[in-house]
């Protein structure tokens, strides 16, 4: 059993580290030359994935925010619970305020360069 837990956290290691070169390009990105609101998300959850926590929040600070919110959101959609529950939405709300905050930012920093 420990050969094959070893073979399969080896093969993940393997995958995550060449990860990179499967991920998405932004179209937005693409055709006006600045980033999107979601710019840096994909890179972000992959160095969270690697245990690199300070690394995805600089690549993109509402990732964790994000997945949070979403495997809340998930969950109580499995679980069939109150799907109208305040605490749902001060998360959607809260995680929607840091993308709309990271955004400006990386906006206003961008133009200044």
């Amino acid at each position: 059993m420990q050969v094959i837990t070893i073979y399969i956290l080896s093969a993940l290691s393997y995958i995550l580290g060449k990860a990179d070169i499967f991920l998405i390009p932004c179209p937005f990105k693409y055709l006006t030359h600045l980033d999107c609101p979601g710019c840096g998300f994909q890179r972000s959850v992959l160095a969270l994935f690697q245990g690199n926590f300070l690394e995805s929040f600089q690549l993109y600070p509402p990732a964790i925010p994000f997945l949070l919110s979403a495997i809340a959101g998930i969950s109580v959609s499995i679980l069939k619970k109150n799907t109208e529950s305040k605490l749902l939405k001060i998360m959607y709300f809260t995680t929607g305020a840091i993308v709309v905050i990271n955004y400006v930012y990386k906006i206003a920093t961008h133009q200044l360069h």
